[in-house]
């Protein structure tokens, strides 16, 4: 390691002050000034220029001994490590200052120069730790921002990194094929290389070094660590095992390139840029969507970004128009992507050819494709926690640049993972740079916010009460038109718990209770007035916001999927609320699968007629199932042959005409406002009120009046009529008088088998039903009914 500038924390405040440069240098040259200790107590002065033309001189000034002590009357020679060659140190007269001056060809730089000087008694004059004296050249003070590495067109460099807690940092340059080793090493002088807690420096060239690092422990020791700026990325590689602790811990490590992003043509590009209240949302993960060989993609495509882009009309069939893709930062394999390490580009296993350059690109491929099918994109975001671990050799980027800074210290709620200072200002930064990069520099259109009850923690693990991340986030100008989302969802601890969450009205939150509700009502254990609650939008939770902000799921990535979910049914699962169907697992008795299909109906059905924003999970569409498995590294990728099934035609069709209907009567189910309570009636069985209390009440019948202009009769909207029976038995429902000139028809009946049970206006399928009448509702079924001019 170099000698050179950084002398231990005690003993900083003795050196000499800092003295102007060497006098050999031309005036007013830019120039990068040194000051070293030697070890018989003098001190020696280096300053690093660009010449006006082509190349550097390096000017050394030796000054006088305090007290003139010594022997260096007689001069002093100069001898650098890569030459015999020895150059005097000339002096202008008795008492002044020995100075030389070298010139190197620009083409040679950036380099580091070592010398020692040697008295003419041969006699060797080192620093004060008894190393060469070394300086970089080529290399220049650099700017404190932009953060991270900034490429101008002329191919000169600079970096910029925070560290308030190291001592001394080093910059490491890799050669394309230079092994694990770097090539270049440039050690960062704290006085000139520094500007508050940013450490910088700049090269007029890095041709020839493909990628880099920083050494930030004592004195730049320790092993390279990535730029949490970086904005193409190496792969992260796994050395050889260490054993520390106590345990025998897998070493890992990560370098930025020192190339350019791929430059990308968006042409025409144009954000959808649809409200919040006419989102139909499908959360997918990039390589399990398409990694199957049945999706009849290439094995290069198959798993990637292009892979996404390849089945757009896949999303169009269902009425899709967002996709929320799971976490895409680089994550730990072994962890899962809910465990990043790195927030400034995609994951290098999402690209078609295996690299950082590919990965941008085929992203950004990815969301033109879905933009110009009218369909945004969302991004799970993980800025809680990361993959990095305590053990130095597990440090990877940010832990072991500035642990004090980005992280919480100690564990909270018993989670060993290190917790992110979201609100501590330097990680809060990071964190808002990222946002801003993934919406400017991808075309994002929204982000949610996985783990969101520990973004609300302070600097010790308390909860703020105005956090001021979120509001940030919040208020932010760049973000201001994206969707930004809150799931409670703890990949740590596997927790998913609602909480009072700060909004300011931008931020909407992933609804768990929804989940819970649904879920117990079918299983026949809710109240029916949780049920309304979930109906009508979930006043309860965002009384304030409004219906738009409730995203409404039944099932998610984590826990049972859809098909699971009527499947499954052990002691084991008594916090998924699922239900069997009268067998465990699967099953060839017809009676227990028909019932399993009316009850994929109920819950795909509940989802679409609730007023909030609906969300598929991955393969709810096709039955895809994890073996009733819970967990999600056991998760498997969708096998597409399934698409071709009675079963998923049906399915896919009844999403899509359910879609379509709440486009239909966006009046109803597109609202940023709850429905007045004028324009609600609740009934039992025979329109008697609900047993809202009655915890053996399972039928609930919700009457929507529609709100009409009586002006504008092309305006005239039907009313809404639907029932919800989680009885073992059949219940006779008594409808209402429609309005004058109006009947009832039969949209959607849940029992009855296809192609009868959902239908269209031009669909003879379609049932009318008069007014006061009695209607059959089976058991475990829902019920829709819509009133209609009677044009008989």
């Amino acid at each position: 390691m170099s000698s050179l500038l950084a002398p231990p924390a005690s003993t900083r405040g003795i050196l000499p002050p800092r003295r102007p440069a060497p006098r050999a240098l031309t005036a007013g040259a830019a120039r990068s000034c040194y000051r070293f200790r030697t070890d018989d107590d003098g001190v020696v002065d280096v300053a690093v220029a660009a010449k006006d033309g082509d190349g550097y001189t390096v000017g050394v000034e030796v000054p006088p001994l305090p007290g003139g002590r010594g022997r260096r009357d007689g001069g002093l020679l100069l001898r650098t490590a890569d030459s015999g060659d020895a150059v005097p140190l000339a002096s202008p007269g008795h008492g002044a200052s020995l100075t030389a001056e070298l010139s190197f060809d620009a083409a040679r730089a950036p380099f580091n120069l070592s010398f020692l000087l040697t008295d003419p008694a041969g006699a060797e004059v080192r620093t004060h730790r008894r190393t060469a004296f070394r300086v970089p050249v080529g290399v220049g003070q650099g700017s404190p921002a932009p953060l991270g590495l900034s490429l101008s067109e002329d191919g000169a460099a600079n970096f910029a990194l925070y560290s308030k807690a190291a001592q001394g940092v080093v910059l490491c340059l890799y050669a394309a094929d230079g092994g694990d080793e770097p090539s270049f090493e440039i050690e960062l002088d704290p006085y000139v290389n520094r500007t508050g807690n940013v450490w910088h420096a700049s090269l007029e060239n890095v041709a020839g070094y493909a990628s880099y690092g920083f050494r930030c422990g004592l004195f730049g020791t320790g092993h390279p660590l990535l730029d949490p700026y970086a904005k193409v990325i190496g792969d992260l590689v796994a050395g050889s095992s260490v054993y520390e602790e106590g345990a025998t811990l897998p070493s890992m490590s990560c370098l930025g390139s020192l190339a350019s992003p791929p430059s990308y043509n968006w042409g025409r590009d144009k954000r959808p840029c649809l409200p919040l209240e006419k989102l139909v949302v499908y959360r997918a993960n990039v390589a399990l969507f398409t990694k199957d060989k049945s999706s009849g993609l290439t094995d290069n495509v198959a798993g990637t970004f292009s892979g996404m882009a390849a089945k757009v009309q896949h999303f169009k069939s269902l009425g899709v128009n967002a996709v929320l893709l799971e976490p895409v930062f680089p994550f730990d394999q072994a962890k899962g992507p809910y465990f990043p390490y790195h927030f400034f580009s995609p994951t290098n296993s999402y690209s078609t050819e295996g690299c950082s350059a590919s990965a941008i690109t085929s992203m950004k491929d990815m969301v033109k494709a879905m933009h110009k099918n009218g369909i945004e994109v969302l991004l799970e975001v993980v800025f809680t926690h990361t993959a990095e671990g305590e053990a130095e050799c597990q440090m990877i980027s940010t832990r072991g640049i500035d642990s004090s800074s980005y992280y919480i210290s100690g564990e909270i709620a018993g989670c060993k993972s290190g917790i992110l200072n979201c609100n501590g200002p330097v990680t809060q930064k990071l964190i808002l740079d990222s946002l801003r990069h993934w919406v400017l520099d991808f075309h994002v259109d929204g982000f949610c916010f996985i783990n969101a009850p520990f973004l609300v923690r302070g600097p010790r693990g308390e909860y703020l009460s105005r956090p001021p991340l979120l509001e940030s986030i919040a208020f932010d100008p760049v973000l201001s038109k994206t969707k930004i989302i809150a799931d409670p969802w703890s990949p740590l601890d596997i927790s998913n718990v609602q909480f009072p969450f700060p909004h300011w009205k931008r931020w909407a939150e992933m609804n768990t209770r929804f989940s819970i509700d649904v879920r117990r009502f079918f299983k026949g254990e809710a109240l029916i007035s949780d049920l309304a609650t979930r109906l009508c939008g979930s006043g309860d939770l965002f009384a304030s916001r409004g219906p738009p902000f409730s995203f409404n799921y039944v099932s998610r990535n984590s826990g049972l999927t859809l098909v699971d979910l009527v499947s499954f049914s052990n002691d084991d699962l008594a916090s998924e609320s699922s239900w069997n169907c009268g067998e465990e697992g699967p099953s060839e008795n017809s009676a227990v699968l028909e019932m399993r299909l009316r009850q994929i109906r109920n819950f795909i059905f509940i989802l679409f007629v609730s007023l909030g924003i609906p969300v598929l999970n991955m393969g709810d569409e096709c039955g895809h199932s994890s073996a009733g498995s819970t967990s999600y590294k056991e998760r498997v990728p969708i096998n597409w042959k399934g698409l071709k099934t009675t079963f998923v035609k049906e399915v896919t069709g009844f999403i899509s005409f359910l879609a379509a209907f709440r486009s239909r009567r966006g009046d109803i189910f597109q609202r940023r406002e709850f429905l007045k309570l004028e324009n609600i009636n609740w009934h039992g069985s025979d329109l008697s009120e609900p047993r809202w209390e009655d915890p053996s009440s399972k039928f609930l019948c919700m009457h929507i009046i529609a709100e009409n202009d009586g002006n504008k009769s092309d305006s005239i909207r039907g009313d809404l009529y639907i029932c919800f029976n989680a009885n073992v038995e059949s219940v006779s429902a008594t409808l209402p008088v429609p309005a004058e000139g109006s009947v009832w028809l039969r949209l959607v009946d849940t029992s009855l088998a296809l192609p009868g049970f959902f239908g269209t206006e031009s669909n003879p399928k379609w049932k009318q039903v008069l007014g006061c009448s009695s209607y059959e509702v089976k058991a475990h079924s829902c019920v829709l009914f819509e009133s209609t001019r009677d044009l008989s």
